[in-house]
């Protein structure tokens, strides 16, 4: 297979969204919260529904289970909101990611990333940047810059289209 487009060896942190894993470059993340309350943007779309105070800063909130069509359940003693800052189009962007669960800091090597695949994907290709492996685990690596770019828009569009 082909190296995955845009993916490098990176450090990463290891979330859970249901029972996938998920790497976040961990040289994006600021801190790891507990959940605290969120206020909801009427008509915001489901994706970044909320906004939360992180130390006297308002930042978005998303949630990748909309993106990626997981359930959602409410949160429990293992949720999580993962405060990252990456650039958005030359400017930075600050967001809150929520986890069903913080796993780990790891290694994700070069050579155990492979391309997105054309078929067979549960994920909207479109907001995945490859999939590593580690042990006998598959690890996303969603493409954040992408993800924030649409709103979460095109998934909904690429996973309602019909395959042949």
């Amino acid at each position: 297979m082909s190296e995955a487009q845009g993916v490098s060896a990176m450090q990463a942190l290891t979330i859970r969204l249901q029972d996938e894993i998920f790497a976040l470059d961990a040289t994006s993340v600021r801190e790891i919260l507990d959940p605290v309350p969120i206020t909801r943007v009427p008509n915001a779309p489901d994706f970044v529904g909320g906004l939360i105070n992180v130390r006297g800063t308002i930042v978005p909130l998303a949630d990748l289970r909309v993106v990626f069509g997981m359930d959602r359940p409410p949160a429990d003693h293992d949720t999580r909101i993962v405060v990252v800052e990456f650039d958005l189009d030359g400017e930075p962007m600050v967001a809150g990611i929520l986890a069903d669960r913080v796993d780990e800091v790891t290694d994700i090597e070069a050579s155990a990333t492979t391309a997105v695949p054309t078929v067979g994907m549960r994920w909207p290709q479109a907001f995945v940047r490859g999939i590593g492996k580690r042990d006998d685990c598959f690890i996303i690596i969603p493409d954040m810059q992408r993800i924030f770019r649409t709103g979460g828009m095109e998934a909904a569009s690429g996973q309602n289209e019909e395959r042949h």
